[in-house]
């Protein structure tokens, strides 16, 4: 066992390496696009290193969407005994960076580089100077816009896939089930319902730029009061019918039977909602606890602590786990809420494949039937391989 997990690490290494060198290749200006269990913490930590060792009094900046993750670069540095760095590094969460004004880096890391492309958060890019850019994130953005903002800022220099990091043998094998439950009577009227004034809206609006128009006429004040009416009824009943296969009540008893099928295992829960997320919990209470941005720190760092030592054996999260978190010993997941974008997919599904000997990650997804909830998802798996679809 002991000589497979040496041989793991190797080839890790070997492909960290490469990554950095054509970082540095790019004339250190660039981004690593590289799914979960990659390690790109470390080329981070290695990248800030390499540059703080060839600078006197160099200055370097990591930024990071959370503070758990702040906390967590901390403890990589030591890990890899690089401490003595902190002293010439910031980390710092996007929410306060954008802020900054005149500073100059010799480096700077973006880590889940994508939520740092709003047009809030990039104006760092332009308020501060750097020598040197490494930005890293699991898949490229899906929006064109943010797409464009990072070939300019870091072109890619660098790809490899979760699919890859599995062949590589780099983080665990998985296999994802996509189970479809029904909505109830009631729930099947109102989704109806709400789906029709969404057709209406888009129509409106314009079938195939609905989603454009809607938000250039929210933004215009100029804009036909009828026009702007139709855009806030369009988006009003886009987030409704969400709602309505976001709280799905069978997937609240789809849940409960696959945990009591499974409870021997380390299960992680994914809602699409913090309200749902709750429920979740409540409904395999006390085997559970909650993990989201309306808990407390306090709160969250206990159920992070306890499914850790094993005092509660399922952690349930709406976005919070998503990024960089790393829950090693988690075996399963469940997914009850869904989104079209592919890189949330994959950082959900990434949280449960870190690599343990003889592990297989399994995935659970539940998805409302013949609804737009099936189309997102459709979408968001189409890039990962050993998907099967249930019936």
């Amino acid at each position: 066992m002991e000589s497979s997990v040496n041989n793991i690490n190797k080839i890790r290494d070997e492909e960290q390496k490469k990554a950095l060198n054509r970082w540095a290749n790019s004339k250190f200006n660039g981004s690593i696009i590289a799914g979960t269990g990659f390690g790109k913490s470390r080329c981070a930590i290695f990248a800030c290193d390499y540059v703080l060792d060839r600078v006197d009094s160099g200055k370097a900046l990591i930024l990071v969407p959370t503070i758990q993750l702040q906390n967590q670069f901390v403890d990589e540095f030591h890990k890899w005994d690089l401490g003595y760095c902190l002293d010439n590094v910031e980390i710092l969460c996007y929410q306060s960076a954008y802020k900054l004004k005149d500073n100059h880096y010799d480096i700077v890391v973006c880590d889940e580089v994508h939520l740092g492309l709003s047009l809030e958060y990039r104006k760092f890019f332009t308020n501060n100077t750097y020598d040197k850019l490494l930005c890293m994130t699991a898949t490229l953005p899906e929006e064109e816009e943010y797409k464009q903002l990072l070939s300019l800022l870091a072109p890619t220099v660098y790809t490899i896939t979760l699919d890859e990091c599995v062949a590589l043998g780099i983080v665990a094998p998985y296999k994802i089930y996509c189970m479809p439950v029904s909505l109830t009577d009631a729930e099947k009227k109102e989704y109806k319902n709400v789906n029709n004034q969404f057709v209406y809206y888009k129509y409106q609006l314009g079938e195939f730029d609905a989603f454009d128009e809607a938000k250039r006429l929210i933004g215009d004040n100029n804009a036909h009061p009828q026009d702007r009416k139709a855009a806030a009824g369009f988006y009003k009943a886009m987030r409704e019918r969400k709602k309505i296969v976001d709280f799905a009540k069978n997937k609240i008893t789809a849940f409960q039977v696959l945990i009591s099928n499974n409870i021997d295992k380390r299960i992680l829960g994914f809602s699409g909602a913090n309200d749902f997320t709750d429920k979740l919990v409540d409904s395999v209470t006390p085997l559970a606890m909650a993990y989201h941005s309306k808990k407390s720190k306090k709160y969250k760092e206990t159920a992070l602590e306890s499914f850790r030592d094993g005092s509660i054996n399922i952690l349930c999260s709406t976005k919070a786990l998503n990024q960089g978190l790393d829950i090693p010993d988690a075996n399963m997941g469940i997914i009850c809420g869904i989104t079209s974008k592919s890189l949330s997919m994959i950082q959900r599904v990434g949280r449960l494949l870190r690599f343990q000997e003889g592990k297989v990650g399994e995935i659970y997804i539940l998805y409302v039937e013949n609804s737009q909830e099936e189309k997102w998802l459709k979408n968001a798996v189409k890039s990962l391989n050993n998907v099967n679809w249930l019936t």
